[in-house]
């Protein structure tokens, strides 16, 4: 091979990650940037060690959900779909409502769900995203980093 000697890539394996914990305030953050942001901490791709095919990234914790903002007329016409269980029940709610309800937390955790792998992988780092409606979160014991955005 010559005088160099041959590297291999580093593979990061579950042992190797160092998790951090991660809190997003979604007051006044258009959702799209906002989840943009979430899923690269999820997905670990703003670290070096960051391997596709292992989870590499970091817990995030996002608050104020019910205060995220939506550009142009989404909050009026963007729509989301359920699905009861029953043969043709299907449930349809605009963003606005939803975020006017109890469940404002779902318009956040769709964007982010959204933007992650479609496999077991996406959904085990979906596991690491906690969403929370209001400003409190009951995870101070992780001692989490506030990180600011834009």
């Amino acid at each position: 091979m010559g005088a160099q000697a041959h590297r291999a890539t580093r593979s990061a394996t579950a042992a190797d990650v160092a998790r951090r914990w991660v809190v997003l305030d979604a007051e006044d953050q258009v959702l799209g940037r906002l989840a943009t942001r979430a899923a690269t901490l999820l997905r670990g791709k703003h670290k070096p060690s960051f391997t596709p095919h292992v989870d590499t990234g970091d817990f995030v914790i996002v608050v104020n959900c019910e205060k995220v903002r939506l550009t142009g007329r989404k909050r009026e016409q963007k729509t989301y779909h359920r699905h009861t269980g029953y043969i043709g029940h299907v449930r349809s709610t605009t963003a606005d409502r939803l975020l006017a309800g109890p469940h404002a937390d779902r318009v956040v955790r769709e964007a982010i769900r959204g933007m992650l792998p479609k496999n077991s992988l996406g959904r085990q780092m979906l596991r690491k995203l906690k969403v929370y409606a209001g400003p409190s979160h009951p995870h101070e014991a992780q001692k989490p980093e506030v990180e600011k955005l834009g």
